[in-house]
């Protein structure tokens, strides 16, 4: 089934042709979904997104460069506006369990998120020689 509209909590879509964002992929759905476990009135919990592939999307009705999306991980929220790279998952971590929700803070906090820009860019541009990486995952 492709995805043609996000879910209320918003979906992180993936390469799936790239072993390392797979890896790193993995590690998110494990993180975020023990965050849905957070007691219903929560009023400090963020809702999680879905971690899919993109190819399990249809990125078009999603508002999703697919070029782009090679190169950053989009995070379509509920509402239909997409948030790229390290502030996709910063605001995807948001929604996670303590520790991992500070860390999303962080990540999207105004003196740190350009610091946040840069290391996601050199972890894109470099994934196919991280753990995981391969050629299929050089940009």
């Amino acid at each position: 089934m492709t995805l043609t509209s996000p879910p209320p909590q918003g979906v992180l879509l993936y390469d799936p042709d790239c072993g390392f964002c797979t890896r790193v992929a993995g590690a998110l759905q494990q993180i975020l979904a023990a965050g849905r476990g957070q007691a219903a009135g929560d009023a400090t919990a963020h809702p999680t997104a879905a971690v899919i592939p993109m190819t399990e999307a249809d990125l078009d009705a999603l508002g999703v460069d697919a070029a782009r999306a090679r190169c950053e991980i989009p995070l379509v929220l509920g509402d239909g506006s997409v948030v790229w790279a390290a502030a996709a998952i910063g605001q995807a971590l948001e929604g996670a369990k303590a520790p991992w929700s500070w860390l999303g803070r962080i990540i999207t906090a105004p003196l740190i998120a350009p610091l946040a820009g840069r290391i996601y860019a050199w972890v894109a541009a470099n994934r196919y020689r991280l753990p995981g990486g391969s050629e299929s995952c050089r940009l």
